[in-house]
């Protein structure tokens, strides 16, 4: 049978070893959260370039007609 001492030690000992991985926890959980922060801002970042891209297009494949009919002679 154990001692009270044991077990008391035992039990700080663990708690120790939890309160360890606690803060790993919780250093990881903020740095996936810095993480995916950056990456929405990334994302952000390119979903714009994107549309700043598709406008372009759109605005040459309306003037599409037009420089066919100019390099038709028309």
């Amino acid at each position: 049978m154990q001692t009270p001492n044991t077990l008391t030690d035992q039990l700080s000992i663990q708690i120790d070893q939890l309160l360890q991985r606690l803060a790993a926890a919780e250093e990881g959980c903020a740095q996936l959260h810095q993480l995916n922060q950056a990456l929405a801002q990334e994302r952000d970042g390119l979903v714009q370039r994107l549309n700043e891209a598709r406008e372009r297009v759109d605005a040459l494949l309306t003037r599409l007609p037009e420089l066919h009919n100019v390099l038709e002679g028309k």
